[in-house]
C-alpha cells in the first residue's frame, strides 16, 4: 500500500506503508520515474511533480504493480480528498 500526495516541501511523494511494499519492480518504476529515496521521511520523492496529473499518473503506475494506492491533491476548494483505490477501481 503506498500514499502519492504533493509536499510543500518534497514535491510528490510516494510513501510505503511497509518495507514489504517495496519489492524490486516497485523500486525501479519509481526510480525510472525519476524518484529517489529520501530516508528522512521514508519515502520516495521527486522534486518537480505536484499536479494532480502527476499524482494520478504515478498511483497508476503503482497500481499496475498490484499496490493499494490512497492519493490526494488539493482541489480548486481547497479540499484534500484521499482516494482509495486498486488496479482496476476507479474512484
Amino acid at each position: 500500500m503506498f500514499l502519492v500526495t504533493p509536499d510543500p516541501s518534497h514535491g510528490l511523494v510516494a510513501a510505503p506503508r511497509a518495507a514489504e511494499d517495496l519489492t524490486p519492480g516497485t523500486e525501479e518504476a519509481l526510480t525510472a520515474q525519476g524518484f529517489t529515496w529520501n530516508s528522512d521521511i521514508e519515502a520516495y520523492t521527486h522534486p518537480i511533480g505536484r499536479s494532480p496529473e502527476d499524482v494520478d499518473r504515478t498511483a497508476g503506475a503503482l497500481r499496475a504493480l498490484g499496490h493499494y494506492v490512497f492519493h490526494s491533491y488539493a482541489t480548486r476548494a481547497g479540499h484534500s480528498p484521499a482516494r482509495p483505490s486498486k488496479q482496476g477501481d476507479r474512484p
